[in-house]
């Protein structure tokens, strides 16, 4: 059949654009502005949209089209401008993994040693639970803010912790959720686009990236998340924007604990210089790549020093205390994390023979915890989780604890049992470590 033509006004018809797209034709700066201005005033229907995502998903885009589709999609909203901030403004992206709750801690680690960090928490950057999710387990703390009291925290502090705000890039969130429905949310165009319109949008200059793969994040294969790692830092090399990415193994779940309050309990153990050794090891290397995109440490051993100092004589602490209190939080359960919401009841789960832990699920693992967290629906409980993970290889004998639950109602526990008990595989030999860094690209 022959593909449609171009209108004879001044745009090409929605179909002509998705024909093009479908043949492997490459979009001009004019025809992909078009496309997003149509998706922003609600000319294009959405089943056009879903045509178009689905083309772009199976043909991809070049670098200059996801470049050109970046600059447009970030200015399809509010721009943040802080040009009067001295500091080096670096976002840190991660594509979600189950147990990872790095970002809480790099934030102020940033801030402290003179980089801004303006998080503005994007709707890929969760698995099941959000950053924010996790920072309002502390009583009386707010993440919902205005744009114009984000950037004055960011000045103030270095560091601030936002809900996505409506008018930061809203194209790339009215896409977001048609390729939630439309089964298309691990497409390379779309996720490079759509992060960096939104990191820019909210004022960065620079980008850390956590590519996540495994069965705790969206990303299940290494290949994806490394050819994602190479699209985000050639397109940012494009736009003229310093970006750095990390691939890291997500396949089972990060540090010792799932669960929000829990979690935020880990997330200040960290930023003490303490907590579970792979943790450590991620901050400290994510870390690093962000003083040193900032241009605040030179060589890879002065910025080791660097975050290692703002660990250990606890001005990254301090700087979480001072962004906690201006959100509203009540900075008392950071001096004593025994004060964060408790689950009411513990119970552990056995290990049903003796071997090796050969893998876990994160996946089912943060399935259950959803489970006890939501169950039909109710209100978030903050407090639930499973915390003292047996990590991969470890060895373990009939009836030890493979992990502990702490739950708050029965029949949540009940349903959530089946997700837990599918996350752990026992065998008799142990496996071979995996690296939890894959690659990095810059």
């Amino acid at each position: 059949m022959p593909k449609a033509k171009p209108s004879k006004d001044k745009t090409p018809s929605f179909t002509y654009l998705i024909e093009k797209k479908r043949e492997g034709g490459e979009f001009s700066d004019e025809e992909i502005r078009n496309i997003v201005d149509a998706i922003l005033d609600e000319e294009m229907p959405e089943y056009q949209q879903a045509a178009w995502v689905m083309a772009t998903f199976f043909q991809g885009m070049s670098a200059q089209e996801i470049a050109n589709f970046t600059e447009e999609m970030m200015l399809s909203g509010e721009v943040i401008e802080m040009m009067d901030v001295s500091r080096p403004k670096i976002e840190k992206y991660s594509t979600a993994g189950v147990g990872d709750k790095t970002t809480l801690v790099l934030g102020p680690l940033a801030a402290a040693a003179g980089v801004a960090m303006p998080l503005m928490n994007g709707d890929d950057e969760e698995f099941l639970t959000s950053n924010s999710d996790k920072l309002k387990a502390i009583p009386k703390i707010s993440t919902e803010m205005e744009l114009e009291e984000f950037s004055a925290e960011v000045r103030k502090l270095g560091c601030a912790f936002a809900d996505r705000h409506e008018e930061i890039s809203p194209v790339e969130s009215i896409l977001y959720e048609l390729r939630k429905k439309i089964g298309a949310i691990p497409s390379i165009p779309f996720i490079t686009a759509g992060t960096l319109s939104r990191k820019l949008a909210a004022g960065a200059e620079g980008v850390v990236v956590d590519i996540k793969w495994g069965k705790g994040s969206f990303i299940k294969n290494a290949e994806d998340a490394k050819q994602l790692a190479r699209s985000l830092t050639r397109v940012g090399r494009t736009l003229k924007r310093r970006c750095v990415a990390l691939v890291t193994d997500n396949n089972q779940p990060l540090g010792s604990c799932v669960g929000a309050s829990l979690e935020l309990k880990e997330a200040i153990e960290l930023l003490k210089g303490e907590g579970p050794e792979d943790l450590q090891d991620l901050v400290m290397k994510l870390g690093m790549e962000i003083v040193r995109l900032a241009g605040v440490a030179g060589s890879t051993l002065s910025a080791k020093q660097t975050v290692r100092k703002h660990l250990e004589d606890g001005s990254a602490l301090q700087k979480f205390k001072d962004v906690v209190e201006y959100q509203g939080g009540d900075v008392r359960v950071i001096d004593d994390p025994e004060k964060l919401p408790k689950a009411k009841h513990t119970k552990k789960m056995p290990a049903p023979k003796r071997g090796y832990v050969h893998t876990i699920d994160a996946g089912q693992l943060a399935r259950g915890v959803q489970v006890l967290a939501y169950g039909d629906g109710a209100k978030f409980d903050p407090a639930v989780g499973v915390a003292d993970l047996c990590k991969v290889g470890t060895q373990m004998k009939q009836g030890e604890a493979l992990m502990m639950i702490h739950y708050n109602d029965e029949k949540r526990l009940n349903a959530a049992m089946e997700y837990f008990k599918a996350a752990y595989r026992l065998a008799p030999k142990r496996p071979n470590p995996a690296p939890l860094v894959v690659e990095r690209v810059a």
